[in-house]
């Protein structure tokens, strides 16, 4: 049945005229609530071939019931009750899909639960602010049913609410409270501001009963976790469509691609993120692909559909002109990456709906060629990408496109138009600039925020505060605080190549070679005139020390040291000793000359004498050394060699004993 149920999913097909009421009222052309969508589908299809045309509405309802088989995550945020003591604990929230979650933040405040209107379906006639919330923030506990959420926080919000609770009114799963689809209601959901958050029917019973006893109930609401942030770079994707007159949601779609552009860029530009627009297509089934609808609403034999815009088939722009268009910007922003360029898609899809909308009949190829051009994209490769949309084929681009749609992983199938998934999660809350700026900030890993994301209006810089209670060295304007999109972290910093090492909370200390050059390693130094000292040496890989003639900690002070009122220097009887600052100055008198090596004073000519003497005789010495030695090598040697030619002399005329008695042995007869 899974398997079965990933195929459905594609089989968002067109449906004939007399449907789309019943598929109005189901809200399932673009799926704006988060329903399993591919099962719904299916149900209609099965039913479609069996059933006539006049139970088709009610059966249809009935789909909504066996919608159970889709893969959906509801994104959530943590909730956490600080008081009183019986409810403390942990909770998960269904982050809305309207408002501005605090994405990376959180957010501390008291509960209130109003004794009248407690459903928020009409304006509050009083501050929900009363006098024993204690000045905090106030989080409207409001129920289930009545009206639409994003209108409950609405009213929530004009009454002074921070955040929005909604308690389900059955015990259930979490679900995503979704906008309204009416058009009447699009200014309503484009101005909230404070997130919403659906909460399980048992804990929102529980919160009521405390707030009856008079008790207060203090929670913070975390979002810091929401979004996965492994690592220094954001990878999201923009699940969006061409079509700009499919009423509200395709007005904020436009809105958002033309404000959010600039940012997006940067951080492309910047490598910061990865980013790839998706689009959504549905095919035509089997039984109806030579029908008017699917024909008029689908490329390549049925297998690549959209709806009509108008819903009208026999008028105006058709849908398969909305899938060509989709086809179109895809294969832009494949070529611009090809190109290096990937962010130049963000230029296409911004000028294309200024320069081509469908009410000035301008959404066609021709219009879209010019803003190709006019952007120095190869518009022949483009069309090569696009391949033909009349062969009876699979398109490669748009088959993955279709497969994309199915979840995997941590996200769910991708069933609401338009969709930003940040870090393979489906983004919940106001398609807003601000707002998704917080959201894929929230993604980067700690420390690793790109600038953009900690300007200001994007989020609080905690460093500009007492330093965020980091170690600082205010003389070189040099702090160990480093400002986070979620917040500071005390680190010791690199300072023009030079690492300073510490607890990053009291201490920071320059180390290795170049440290003296950072504000003298936080060592002691001072000038005077023209002679400088400093506790500081390159040579020491860090810490301070006194220099010679000082004597302190090497931090705050060094001493200058009086040698002469201490006298360890200068001290013979002919010295005259004056103090200097870092050292002292030594005078002998009579014409004597100072010796600082043995802190003494001896006589110039003296000297001088004594030192021609010492070489003299040092001189004389080598002579004499040289000369004996070299005699008596001379008269070794000599004698060494008349010894040798006596004896051999004597061998011949006067033999030794030793020969004669070898001799005589020789010639006796046996």
């Amino acid at each position: 049945m899974r398997q079965h149920c990933r195929c459905c999913f594609r089989s968002h097909f067109p449906l004939p005229e007399f449907a789309f009421s019943h598929l109005a009222a189901l809200r399932l052309i673009q799926a704006p609530v988060e329903l399993p969508t591919s099962a719904a589908l299916w149900c209609q299809m099965e039913i479609r071939r069996t059933v006539p045309i006049a139970i088709l509405g009610i059966l249809l309802e009935f789909c909504l019931v066996v919608s159970t088989w889709g893969k959906f995550f509801v994104e959530t945020n943590s909730l956490t009750v600080t008081s009183p003591a019986s409810l403390k604990g942990s909770h998960d929230s269904a982050i809305g899909n309207f408002g501005v979650p605090q994405y990376g933040g959180t957010m501390a405040g008291t509960v209130v639960y109003p004794a009248k209107q407690a459903d928020g379906c009409t304006p509050f006639t009083e501050s929900l602010k009363g006098p024993n919330t204690g000045g905090r923030p106030v989080f409207a506990l409001l129920d289930r049913g009545g009206c639409y959420f994003a209108l409950k926080a609405w009213n929530a919000q004009n009454a002074g609410a921070a955040a929005v609770l909604v308690a389900d009114d059955k015990v259930e799963l979490l679900i995503t409270m979704d906008t309204p689809d009416e058009g009447k209601y699009s200014d309503l959901t484009q101005n909230i501001t404070i997130p919403s958050a659906l909460i399980d029917k048992h804990f929102g019973d529980d919160l009521k009963r405390v707030i009856a006893a008079n008790e207060m109930v203090n929670i913070n609401l975390d979002w810091r976790e929401s979004l996965p942030h492994p690592d220094e770079r954001v990878e999201y994707e923009f699940w969006t469509n061409s079509n700009d007159i499919c009423g509200p949601k395709c007005d904020a779609q436009a809105e958002f691609k033309s404000n959010f552009k600039g940012v997006a860029q940067l951080l492309e530009k910047g490598g910061y993120t990865s980013f790839i627009p998706h689009y959504i297509t549905w095919y035509c089934p089997q039984a109806f692909i030579e029908s008017k609808q699917c024909k008029s609403q689908c490329i390549n034999k049925g297998r690549y559909c959209a709806p009509d815009p108008e819903q009208d088939f026999n008028k105006g722009y058709e849908g398969k002109d909305v899938v060509l268009e989709n086809l179109r910007q895809l294969c832009v922003f494949n070529v611009a990456r090809d190109a290096k360029r990937p962010w130049v898609w963000w230029d296409y899809v911004t000028d294309f709906q200024i320069r081509c909308p469908m009410k000035d009949k301008l959404y066609n190829r021709e219009c879209a060629e010019k803003v190709m051009t006019s952007l120095s994209l190869s518009v022949a490769d483009v069309r090569s990408c696009m391949m033909d949309p009349e062969l009876d084929a699979d398109n490669d681009l748009l088959k993955k496109e279709q497969d994309a749609q199915v979840g995997t992983g941590t996200r769910g199938d991708v069933t609401i138009l338009p969709t930003l998934i940040i870090n393979s999660r489906q983004y919940r809350g106001k398609l807003d600039k601000g707002a998704v700026m917080k959201a894929i900030c929230s993604g980067f890993q700690e420390t690793t925020d790109p600038p953009v994301c900690l300007s200001e209006g994007v989020e609080t810089n905690e460093c500009l505060e007492n330093n965020g209670g980091c170690w600082a060295n205010k003389n070189a304007n040099i702090t160990a605080c480093k400002d986070t999109f979620r917040g500071r972290v005390c680190q010791c910093p690199l300072v023009n190549g030079v690492q300073f090492q510490g607890d990053g909370y009291t201490t920071c200390e320059a180390t290795g070679v170049g440290r003296c050059k950072v504000d003298n390693a936080g060592c002691w130094q001072e000038k005077r005139g023209n002679v400088a000292f400093s506790a500081c040496q390159d040579f020491h890989p860090k810490g301070c020390q006194c220099p010679e003639g000082f004597r302190g900690d090497g931090i705050k002070e060094c001493i200058d040291i009086d040698e002469c009122r201490e006298r360890s220097k200068c001290q013979c009887p002919e010295c005259k000793c004056t103090n200097q600052w870092g050292g002292y100055d030594c005078e002998c008198s009579n014409d004597l000359l100072y010796i600082h090596e043995h802190d003494t004073c001896i006589s110039k000519k003296s000297q001088q004498s004594k030192i021609g003497w010492v070489v003299f005789l040092i001189v004389l010495v080598a002579v004499a050394t040289l000369a004996v030695g070299g005699y008596v090598v001379y008269k070794y040697r000599l004698r060494s060699y008349m010894d040798s030619e006596i004896r051999a002399i004597m061998a011949q005329y006067m033999p030794l004993d030793s020969s004669s008695d070898i001799n005589h042995h020789l010639n006796e007869e046996p």
